[in-house]
């Protein structure tokens, strides 16, 4: 699980596009949907586009696929495309908030093109519905193999 941008800020940042919910309560429920799942999960959050980039870089071999909300770096950042590109994992992009109600130049993602999906506008949920489509997508590949 990639976070973004200013997500470490959640809970006190504009609470009336993200929400009250803090990324400490997000990992939480992530890990114990994880748990549910049997499956593990390790969230990153950097404000810093190249530490995003390393730990896309850093999941092969390592982990399976990638859950994202790459924040900002969603709609400007040519270098978290590429990397994904590079990995070739599975990626599911999430995000908070309808990013198709905002403002126009939130209305592009690099990151759509290269992800398996996209997720945006039910919150916290998000983030958990990504992550049953990402691991629902893992195990119907697995089992095609």
């Amino acid at each position: 699980m990639l976070h973004g941008p200013n997500l470490n800020l959640l809970g006190q940042r504009e609470p009336g596009i993200y929400g009250s919910v803090t990324l400490a309560e997000i990992n939480r429920q992530l890990q114990l949907e994880a748990k549910k799942m049997a499956v593990e999960i390790s969230p990153v959050q950097s404000n810093h586009e190249g530490v995003l980039v390393d730990a896309i870089h850093e999941a092969l071999g390592k982990h399976q696929g990638i859950l994202i909300n790459a924040g900002a770096y969603t709609h400007t950042s040519i270098a978290v495309r590429d990397a994904i590109a590079a990995v070739n994992l599975p990626v599911v992009e999430v995000h908070l908030s309808n990013i198709y109600q905002r403002e126009e130049f939130r209305h592009h993602s690099y990151i759509a093109s290269v992800a398996i999906g996209q997720i945006s506008g039910f919150g916290m949920q998000s983030y958990i519905l990504g992550l049953h489509a990402l691991v629902h997508y893992l195990r119907t590949q697995e089992a095609t193999r």
